[in-house]
């Protein structure tokens, strides 16, 4: 995943906006044709503001950790650990060869509790789609729920998914802190250069609707 070097706000942290970030090698696509076997891309239509997305959110929820990260429509059922920023001041990532692992910026704010939350996965490793691969297949209205280390749950609804050119990345409406609690989930997309890599990401917009 890449992004441009400006400045971004995320709570009360400043992040570099993502200089150069890996959520994707595409290895594997090239030996059968990145028509064949590319990751799905959001339709123009899913970035389309959801008209309840200006609703006001549930109640926030306490500090509490994540531990854990499902999405049903896409089958994704992962456990999160923690990241940080890179010497370079860019987010950092799981590993790569765990590819069933998300990861969320601690420094940041907690999903679940008011602001901007961070979740970031990788799209594909050399042997395949990983963890966040079908990120660009989700649509509005679908939920996404996060595991809290409390024994809690977060429920968010998806209210847009988008997909940014590396070139075009607005830090600011992603990564911008929210008066209401809000989650982001990142992976990369946009299309395969066999000489850059991944053109852009794929990022999922998502509120707090409820909690359990």
């Amino acid at each position: 995943m890449r992004s441009s070097a400006r400045r971004a706000r995320l709570g009360d942290t400043a992040i570099a906006a993502l200089t150069v970030v890996a959520l994707g090698s595409a290895v594997w696509l090239l030996g059968g044709g990145a028509g064949e076997h590319a990751p799905p891309q959001p339709p123009a239509a899913e970035g389309r503001p959801d008209p309840g997305g200006e609703r006001l959110a549930a109640p926030p929820l306490a500090p509490s950790p994540p531990t854990r990260i499902r999405i049903p429509a896409i089958h994704v059922n992962a456990p999160l650990m923690a990241l940080a920023l890179t010497p370079a001041g860019s987010l950092d990532v799981p590993p790569a060869d765990r590819k069933n692992l998300a990861g969320w910026y601690e420094a940041g704010t907690m999903p679940g509790e008011t602001g901007t939350a961070i979740v970031a996965g990788h799209v594909d490793n050399t042997e395949g789609p990983a963890v966040f691969y079908d990120l660009g297949a989700l649509r509005r209205g679908a939920r996404i729920e996060v595991d809290r280390q409390d024994g809690s749950v977060a429920v968010f609804t998806v209210d847009a998914v988008e997909v940014y050119a590396a070139s075009a990345f607005p830090d600011e409406k992603v990564y911008g802190a929210a008066a209401r609690p809000e989650l982001r989930v990142i992976t990369c997309g946009g299309g395969y250069s066999r000489t850059t890599g991944y053109r852009g990401n794929v990022v999922v917009f998502a509120r707090l609707t409820g909690s359990r």
